[in-house]
């Protein structure tokens, strides 16, 4: 299919469906020597997989990884790496008797217009399901940036519904206070501020018990990122950091730094001040998020991904068969209440992938001309 590549000098290339026997990515590019094993993967594979907790599906899936192939004696070779994740868990018949439906809010009726014939079984290609091969590419880009130059990405909730979490200062959250509570239980919601995640868990609750779904907003923010990534006109940092997080399903806004806050303020508000700080440059206030002229400043990069309720709903709704004619529909199988929780890692293996290709581009750019 056109389209399942991403990334240039960093490239993935994925394949799978909800129902088919796996999924698989393939990463090109990926520098020679770079301690890797299957560990490295299964914590954002963990965090990502259904079934973790009462708020998203329960479908059972191991998501083991299997490298398959660039990884030789504990190190990356610089050739193509390989990984597969099987699914074990599919109901296929959970979806026979929509088969001829279109599901309002889901991809079934562009599938036909592009394709004239579609896999129904939990939307095929469309599903989430084939997310878990990004996030496995996405822990391969993680491990890099951290080996190079100490780079993170660390992503959370801050907002469920109307619930919005106070989140003061990004480069602060730390992974343990998305993943835990203060009183060491698991934060459902991968939310930093406690009383924010309690009334997050408690209207997902809600709408699960009335069948129906709920969205919310996510922010990541990236550290340790080095200044010099990105180019300065069609390959904007922001730019594929914006097709990146896009190209997730449900994503239907995203923003950087400031964002649309920053439309009301004058120029004299919003430009941030450059300032020494010991042998860099840097500035007093990160309303520019870490990116000027599509090039990364050196300071924080910080993200926001706006993410629409579930389509997938027990509720019966109106729709139409493929023919046209006029029906009501109820969607069976296992979905998520609040994508929120398992997007946390989507949102992140994006962003990694992104300033891992970055990267990679520019070290092979020569910045000055030598003797």
């Amino acid at each position: 299919m056109p389209g399942s590549s991403f990334g240039e000098a960093f490239r993935i290339t994925t394949a799978g469906e909800s129902h088919g026997p796996g999924n698989v990515v393939i990463i090109d590019g990926c520098p020679p020597g770079l301690p890797l094993s299957t560990e490295d993967l299964v914590s954002d594979l963990g965090r990502r997989r259904p079934g973790q907790s009462r708020l998203v599906t329960q479908r059972k899936e191991a998501d083991a990884p299997e490298i398959l192939s660039g990884v030789f004696e504990g190190k990356t070779t610089g050739t193509p790496i390989a990984i597969l994740v099987r699914n074990v868990d599919q109901r296929s018949r959970d979806y026979s008797d929509i088969s001829d439906k279109y599901r309002p809010g889901h991809a079934d009726k562009s599938f036909d217009d592009k394709y004239g014939f579609r896999d129904y079984r939990g939307g095929g290609r469309a599903s989430a399901r084939e997310t878990v091969a990004r996030v496995a590419a996405g822990a391969v880009a993680k491990k890099l940036l951290r080996t190079a130059f100490g780079g993170r990405v660390t992503g959370y909730v801050i907002q469920v519904g109307d619930v919005v979490a106070t989140v003061d200062d990004p480069v602060a959250v730390t992974e343990a206070a998305v993943e835990t509570l203060p009183d060491g239980e698991p934060n459902l919601v991968r939310c930093p501020d406690p009383l924010a995640a309690q009334k997050m868990v408690e209207l997902i609750d809600a709408v699960r018990k009335d069948q129906d779904s709920v969205g919310g907003v996510a922010e990541i923010c990236a550290t340790g990122i080095p200044a010099g990534l990105g180019e300065p006109v069609f390959d904007k940092l922001k730019a594929d950091l914006g097709k990146a997080l896009f190209s997730l399903p449900a994503v239907l806004g995203v923003e950087y730094g400031i964002g649309f806050r920053g439309a009301s303020l004058r120029g004299s508000e919003n430009n941030d001040i450059f300032v020494p700080e010991g042998d860099r440059v840097v500035t007093e206030t990160n309303r520019h998020g870490g990116i000027l002229g599509g090039i990364s400043t050196g300071m924080p990069i910080v993200l926001r991904a706006a993410v629409k309720p579930t389509s997938s709903l027990s509720r019966e709704q109106r729709t139409v068969t493929r023919s046209g004619e006029v029906t009501t529909i109820q969607t069976k199988g296992r979905h998520d209440p609040c994508l929120l929780p398992r997007f946390v890692p989507m949102a992140e293996a994006m962003v990694a992938l992104v300033l891992a290709d970055h990267y990679v581009r520019w070290i092979g750019q020569s910045r000055t001309l030598g003797p």
